[in-house]
């Protein structure tokens, strides 16, 4: 029988099973724990109280345009055996100019906020110990100390426990405000609500479903689990039809809240992450202090996978940048099953980089310019993402029989499409005159 250990217990590439096996889920996990984050979540709770059950069909298309993102990244990294940071390089020395500039303002922008996310649930929860800021430090350098120290296997573990934690305070959530389940069910139908700007909202809605650079970063983390040829291809389809699988619930989940619990109360709550504290208010009000307090922990749960997935992953893209930039040829996915890019000086770094300098911006308030640049590259990244994988897998870079049927070519295409409208719209909305 084929070694089907993965590198979590062997530390290196190994053989694919024979047959798909539900055993061997974890990446998948792990992408959607790290995608859906607080903002996802108020996102769907604002659509359900703006729309009720209308826009349900909105959050599943957005589950399967991302599904075809993070399976078309996996497909290439096992495929070819070679890095997604490695085909980019293949396409041009513009890619890598993007991915520099992107990680450094992105990772240090994003750092202040996934630390801030974090602490606001500990600080609800705890509200006399300490102050926000020292909480978000708190989250900041627990996140560095236990991705610095722990590799891939032991990462994926406590992702997938508080994966649990998030699905379990979710659906109780579904279930506790009674959804009315015809009205849901009605709410499959594409329809657009009848008020201004609706395709927007609902295109914003589609594309805010779990996941940006997190969806680059699956296949390195199918890599670091020990997949690293076409061989996992079918397990690799496995796991990321149940990262979406899961995503779907979670997005579902809050969207019955939203519906339920504050359109039919025509309750308003903030965007951002504080609307989740609004929102545990509402709940203690509703069903008592017991329902709020695991509403909170679910919270941190949900910022807190943001914070170590992105923290583990996207130093782990930054880790394979800086390893071809080095040997100026191609890297393989053999190096990052090895475990060799978690223990490296690259990796490291950014992980300094996402903790220390945003601890600034937790005291100071994120500068202006700062805040456009982080929204205007965010929602560059998607449409770049998306064709850039049209790029490579339908070139001779990827073996013939692993190319992008029409199908595959026909999501990606919606997805780049769509993600495009909403990066012209990001680029729009921002007050560029106040910029310059």
């Amino acid at each position: 029988m084929a070694d089907t250990t993965d590198n979590t217990a062997t530390g290196g590439a190994t053989s694919a099973p024979r047959k798909s096996s539900w055993k061997y889920i974890g990446p998948g996990i792990v992408v959607a724990a790290t995608g859906v984050g607080a903002g996802d979540l108020v996102a769907t709770l604002i659509a359900g109280s703006n729309f009720g059950y209308t826009l349900l069909w909105a959050a599943v298309i957005g589950c399967l345009v991302k599904i075809s993102l993070a399976e078309a990244a996996g497909r290439w990294h096992l495929a070819t055996g070679r890095t997604l940071f490695d085909g980019w390089a293949s396409l041009g020395r513009w890619t890598t100019w993007f991915f520099v500039v992107y990680v450094v303002i992105w990772g240090f922008a994003y750092g202040a906020a996934a630390m801030s996310s974090s602490a606001l649930p500990l600080q609800a929860l705890f509200p006399d110990v300490m102050d926000l800021e020292w909480w978000a430090i708190l989250c900041g350098l627990s996140g560095l100390v236990f991705v610095w120290f722990n590799k891939y296997a032991v990462f994926e573990k406590v992702m997938t426990v508080l994966v649990g934690v998030m699905f379990v305070v979710t659906v109780y959530l579904a279930i506790r405000v009674t959804p009315n389940l015809p009205e849901a069910f009605a709410g499959l139908l594409p329809v657009l609500p009848d008020e201004k700007d609706s395709i927007l909202n609902t295109l914003g809605l589609i594309g805010g479903v779990g996941g940006t650079i997190t969806l680059a970063a699956y296949g390195y983390w199918v890599n670091a689990k020990g997949w690293t040829d076409a061989g996992w291809m079918r397990i690799m389809r496995l796991d990321n039809r149940v990262a979406y699988a899961t995503t779907g619930i979670f997005v579902i989940a809050m969207l019955f809240v939203g519906a339920e619990l504050l359109h039919s109360a025509n309750i308003a709550i903030a965007s951002g992450d504080k609307g989740l504290i609004q929102l545990g208010g509402i709940l203690e009000d509703e069903y008592g202090p017991a329902t709020a307090k695991f509403f909170l922990i679910g919270f941190f749960a949900t910022s807190y996978t943001s914070l170590i997935g992105v923290w583990h992953g996207v130093s782990l893209m930054f880790a394979d940048f800086v390893a071809r930039y080095q040997k100026k040829g191609a890297v393989k996915g053999e190096e990052v099953a090895s475990g060799e890019r978690e223990r490296s000086w690259p990796f490291r770094a950014y992980l300094l980089w996402l903790t220390f300098p945003p601890i600034v911006l937790l005291f100071q308030g994120q500068p202006f310019r700062l805040i456009i640049l982080y929204g205007v590259l965010g929602a560059a990244f998607l449409p770049f993402l998306a064709a850039t994988l049209v790029w490579l897998l339908n070139s001779s870079r990827t073996p013939r029989e692993w190319r992008n049927g029409m199908v595959s070519n026909a999501m990606l295409v919606i997805a780049g499409l769509l993600f495009l409208v909403l990066c012209v719209k990001q680029i729009w909305d921002q007050n560029w005159a106040d910029f310059l």
